[in-house]
């Protein structure tokens, strides 16, 4: 398979956009599960209920949703024949094992995270004005991703995958050190 790459960071760190710039700069497909979700509850789509329901609550949607829509995804030949960013998956130590098996058991060329202070983080959420983005809902995301995907960074390091990348500064700054990341790959 092309290249397979992995953006992570807390909710507001500019992963969206800076793994929009990465996939037009590599010719990757950008796979946002968020984006993805975000479609679902528009359509109201049995999954997007669900989906809404959780985020609404500040939580997570479960394992078994997502790796669903992300195993359904990666079997499209757009991402076999230009590789693959994904944006939002895995956020969970059993979805990064289901996208190991998923890629052929190695998992991904790349995880990059994004490292951006949560203070600044929960300023971005605040500023974008999204429903789902109210004070309580902001602080109950970020609570979930320090217990249930912080614990990424360690899956991803212990198998060689990982790097950090500072998420503050400008959009080309932080594209430059995203860029260097990646292509200091092998």
């Amino acid at each position: 398979m092309p290249l397979a790459l992995v953006i992570l960071g807390r909710q507001g760190s500019g992963t969206g956009t800076q793994a929009a710039l990465l996939a037009e700069h590599y010719g990757v497909v950008h796979v946002s599960t968020g984006d993805m979700l975000r479609a679902a509850v528009t359509a109201g789509t049995e999954l997007g209920l669900r989906a809404k329901a959780a985020m609404d609550a500040g939580n997570l949607v479960s394992d078994d949703i997502m790796i669903g829509i992300v195993d359904e995804r990666l079997a499209a030949d757009d991402i076999s024949t230009r590789g693959v960013l994904l944006d939002g998956f895995p956020r969970t130590t059993a979805q990064a094992d289901a996208l190991a098996e998923i890629l052929g058991g190695s998992g991904p060329d790349l995880a990059i995270n994004l490292d951006v202070p949560i203070a600044e983080a929960t300023e971005r959420m605040l500023g974008r004005g999204r429903d789902d983005d109210n004070e309580e809902a902001i602080s109950r995301r970020l609570e979930l991703y320090e217990a249930e995907t912080a614990p990424l960074l360690d899956w991803f390091e212990a198998r060689g995958r990982l790097t950090v990348v500072d998420g503050l500064g400008t959009e080309d700054e932080v594209f430059a050190r995203l860029s260097a990341a990646v292509g200091a790959l092998p």
